[in-house]
Order: structure tokens, then sequence, then C-alpha cells
């Protein structure tokens, strides 16, 4: 079916800054309510020397908007330079943050966030004290409440600061396919072991929670139904040779330590607005087509801890560039601590899509290219290692219309940085980024089947 260090959040200085009138804002922290029109907070979320990552929320609580420009100066020598969920210039400490495409539109009571990344002198880094909101000024008192010692759920990551070698890397399940009610898959069913065709076919496709146990090596052809509900685990060596896993439609599918070879169509597809779907410590080589490709609406993906190797088209998000109706405003993937081993292309290649996350992934010798994002998909491309990959990360491919893309603190061995552009809506989970420099020996020594106990 065709279509391609460690996360420690710093707390820091915090502000609020709230508005009479509509206003817009950074990631939240707090937030204090203006008399009248609107709600905004600014925080710092995470400091580092020589940088910030900057946050604001904005509640407009007066007539709707249609399009808004936020603007603040800084008084310190800071300067923005990179954004995600608004489009943000600065002259001199003047700031500019607009909207983009998706919010530029508040409704009453509605609310927006966007973050940004910018540099400091390191001997001060004052939150604003005024604001104005399409031109208009904001009044309203700022304070700066007392450094919270807990972070609450992120909605755009920060620059985090070097882990402890000692914290293990983070294995369990992450990203996308923890929201929307989590993925549990087959929860705690009696395990229903397969060893033949036919026996998979049947235990995939039966309706209930099921926990699927895979033995030895089950060769079949064509692709076999998954239904809701569905843990499939491989016991060690399991291996499915042929053939490939579809969740088509279907919700709550967790796919784990499994070894796919030789499939003739794809070796794992998401499609059909499948949801909450964890595809985790498996081996693809030498297939056909994709060996995970998720489209047609699907949503709450994650994809962590798997191995591609002797292949060509990896991961294709969204599967062509006609079907924005159905893919826009879904397709939320995150791909993690993946090792994308001389794979060529699509690892992953994304359309419409935002916020995709892809993270702490080691490319090693792809050929072809590393992410591309396109069809006006949104894409963080963050603490991932590139080692002898020509093409890392660009905007665009083939017929395909650029998407956005930010990177941020990616390691390069023998490979260039890559083509960026434009901002990436936050993204709501709470996750460990591992040091980028580290992330080729966490990688290879976790990654794939039979690293993990089931």
């Amino acid at each position: 079916m065709r279509t391609s260090q460690r996360r420690m959040t710093l707390l820091a200085t915090t502000a609020a800054a709230t508005a009479a009138l509509v206003t817009g804002g950074l990631l939240t922290a707090v937030s204090a309510q203006a008399a009248a029109g609107c709600q905004v907070a600014y925080s710092v979320a995470s400091q580092w020397p020589g940088g910030f990552t900057g946050n604001v929320t904005v509640t407009n609580l007066g007539d709707p908007v249609s399009g808004w420009t936020l603007r603040w100066s800084y008084g310190a020598g800071q300067q923005v330079s990179q954004a995600w969920g608004a489009t943000v210039t600065q002259s001199g400490g003047q700031v500019s943050a607009t909207n983009v495409d998706y919010n530029g539109n508040l409704a009453t009571n509605g609310s927006t966030s966007f973050g940004f990344n910018a540099s400091w002198n390191n001997s001060s880094n004052p939150a604003p004290t005024s604001f104005t909101l399409n031109n208009v000024a904001c009044t309203g008192g700022t304070t700066t409440p007392t450094t919270p010692t807990t972070p609450g759920t992120p909605t755009t990551p920060p620059i985090p600061s070097d882990p402890p070698p000692s914290v293990p890397p983070q294995t369990g399940l992450v990203g996308w396919a923890t929201q929307n009610g989590g993925t549990t898959g087959g929860g705690g069913a009696p395990a229903t072991t397969v060893s033949n065709a036919s026996a998979l076919t049947s235990a995939l496709n039966a309706t209930g929670s099921a926990v699927i146990r895979v033995s030895g090596t089950i060769s079949c052809s064509g692709m076999l139904r998954v239904r809701s509900n569905k843990t499939i685990l491989g016991n060690s060596g399991a291996t499915i040779v042929g053939c490939g896993l579809n969740v088509s439609g279907d919700r709550n599918v967790i796919i784990r330590n499994l070894t796919f070879r030789d499939w003739n169509d794809d070796a794992i597809n998401v499609q059909e607005s499948a949801t909450n779907i964890w595809i985790d410590h498996n081996t693809f080589s030498n297939g056909y087509d994709g060996a995970v490709d998720i489209k047609r609406g699907s949503d709450f993906v994650t994809v962590s801890w798997n191995r591609v190797f002797n292949h060509d088209k990896t991961m294709l998000l969204g599967h062509s560039d006609d079907n924005g109706a159905q893919d826009t405003g879904h397709l939320r993937v995150t791909y993690h601590h993946n090792w994308f081993d001389g794979s060529k292309q699509r690892n992953p290649r994304v359309r419409f899509g935002n916020p995709v996350h892809v993270y702490n992934n080691y490319y090693r010798a792809n050929t072809g290219y590393g992410v591309a994002s396109t069809e006006n998909a949104g894409v963080l491309v963050e603490g991932n290692y590139f080692e002898n990959v020509p093409d890392t990360y660009h905007l665009g491919e083939a017929d395909s219309g650029p998407g956005r893309l930010v990177a941020r603190n990616n390691h390069f061995v023998n490979s260039p940085a890559g083509q960026t552009g434009g901002s990436v809506a936050s993204i709501p989970y709470s996750y460990q980024l591992d040091t980028a420099s580290t992330v080729k020996s966490i990688v290879t020594a976790g990654a794939g089947a039979g690293r993990i106990t089931v």
C-alpha cells in the first residue's frame, strides 16, 4: 500500500502578563485575568547558558478575533531565534508574534499557545512588562510567581539540559499514543499463543480484547486485518515472513517485539482513521513497500525503538497530496529511538500532520534522505543523531509541496544540518530527551526485536 540532553524540564523565571481586550500569549506556567477582554500568560519554561524557551498562552474573553499579532519589547538584549505555533519576528528589542494558519481565529473563551527559543546574556532575563494585541495596548499587572518545583504537562518541549548518565532511557509508552485516552491494547486479557498463519489471522480478526503471542516463524501473504483492543507480542525470535498487519479503522492496538521481512505489501499499515496505536521494538528488512505506513486520517500513534535495515521506503505518514480533507488535523505521530540503519528514504516522509515529533532517532547512511516535511505538515526534529547522511531533513519532496520543520539539538557526524522553515504546533505530552551525542549508543543497544522482555 503505497504512501514515506534527556528532557529535564527546568521551569525557571516565570512571569504572567494580563490584558484588557483580546491578547496573545506564550506557553503558560501561570496566568492572571484582566478586568475585561482576555487572559494572557508569559513564562520561561526552560533556561540554560545562552538560551531559553519562552511560552505564551492567550485566552480570548471578549469578542471573536480573526487574525492577531502580539507585540512586546525586551530590554535586556534577548533575541528570538525560532518559534512554533506563531510566526515571530524581531527588530531591535521589539518582538512581533503573528498567528499561523490554524490558530488565527479566537472565539470568545477560546485560547491558543505558542512558544519560541531565544538567546539571553546570562546576567538577566526579565519578562516583558507590557503587550499590545493588534496595536491596542494590553493593560493589567505583571507578577513573578514562585518557581514551581514540579513541571506541569508541557505544550512545547523546551531545550533540555544534559541528563545524568545514570538515568536509563525511556522505554515505556511515550508520545502521541498516550493521548486521547491512552493505548492499552489487549490489557490484561489472557494470552493466546499462535504459531501458524491461520491461527494468527483468526486471533487478529476476533472481536474483543486479546493478547496474542506469536511463536516461531509464520509465513503468509497479503495483509492480515487487526481489530481493536489487541496486543500482538513476539516471543523470542518471532518472525512474520511475506505478509503484513493492517489496522484499518480500528483503535487501541499494540504491536511489539516482532521481526518482519520480505513482506509483499506493507509490513504495518495504519489507515482509515485508526487511532491509539503503539508500534514498538520491531525489526524490519527487505520488504516491498512501507515498513510502517500511517495514513487516511489516522491519529495518536507512537513508533518507537524499531530497527529498519536493508530496505528502501521506510515510514510514510500521509499517503497522497490530495487527501488533505481527511488528514488535516490528524496524522499526529511520535517517532522516537528508532534505528534507521541504512534505510534509504521516508524516515519519515510527512504530509499534513502537525505536530509530528521526530526525536532521539539514530540515522546511519541513509542515501536518499532522513526526514521530509511536505504539504503544510509541521515536524519537530529534535535530539537525533545523523551519521553519514547527506540529506538529513528538508521541506517538500518530489511533487509534494513544502511543509514546516523546526530542528534543534541534533548531532551531526559527516552530515549537514538540513532545511528548516515555518513553525510547528505545540507538543502536548511529557517526555525525556536523551542528549543527542549519546543517541547512537543508546539506540543501537536497545532498538529492534529481541531487546525487551515480554
